[in-house]
């Protein structure tokens, strides 16, 4: 017997789902098969595949020295190079600077429960936005810290650090929520 091929496999598979009750909880029982056949890897999002990558990729630059004015890994980041950085990654181009930055996208409530990776952060005082960081998960966020003058991961939970008491806001960037999408600019 020959190993089957992919449009044979694909056939297979097709004729399958099509064999199956047409309710959408029938679809619902499957849905990593459908996500397969649309090309999600197995069955994730599109969206959280990006949010993925995303996380990733800041994660990947704590650490990187903070440089006023930086946008690469090899130079050093400001806190609004650094997601410009990021955001490049996915191809979603971001503005420059933080207050440019906290009118981009999406926004979302100032709420904990409501984030997702990936949202951007926004800090200040006064109606000013002098400070962004991205959020990835678990109630922890990455930014470039003037204080220890470098990308670290922090909790956004933590009452003694003043940074959080200025949390002012939340720009999403990247795909959809309960009933929010993104008007970011991708390329």
């Amino acid at each position: 017997m020959r190993p089957l091929r992919g449009s044979a496999l694909f056939a297979i598979v097709l004729g399958l789902m099509l064999a199956l009750p047409a309710r959408a909880s029938a679809q619902q029982q499957f849905p990593s098969i459908l996500g397969i056949l649309r090309g999600d890897a197995f069955g994730a999002r599109p969206e959280q595949a990006q949010r993925d990558s995303l996380v990733a990729l800041a994660r990947r630059q704590v650490g990187v020295r903070y440089l006023l004015g930086g946008t690469d890994p090899d130079r050093g980041f400001d806190c609004s190079g650094f997601l410009q950085y990021l955001m490049r990654g996915l191809n979603v181009r971001l503005p420059r600077t933080a207050a440019e930055q906290a009118r981009a996208g999406q926004e979302v409530p100032r709420d904990l429960s409501r984030l997702l990776p990936g949202d951007i952060l926004t800090f200040g005082s006064g109606g000013r936005v002098t400070h962004v960081g991205m959020y990835v998960g678990g109630g922890r966020f990455i930014h470039a810290s003037t204080g220890s003058r470098k990308i670290t991961e922090a909790r956004l939970d933590r009452s003694e650090n003043n940074l959080v008491r200025a949390w002012t806001g939340v720009r999403r960037m990247l795909g959809r929520s309960d009933s929010t999408s993104a008007v970011a600019s991708n390329r």
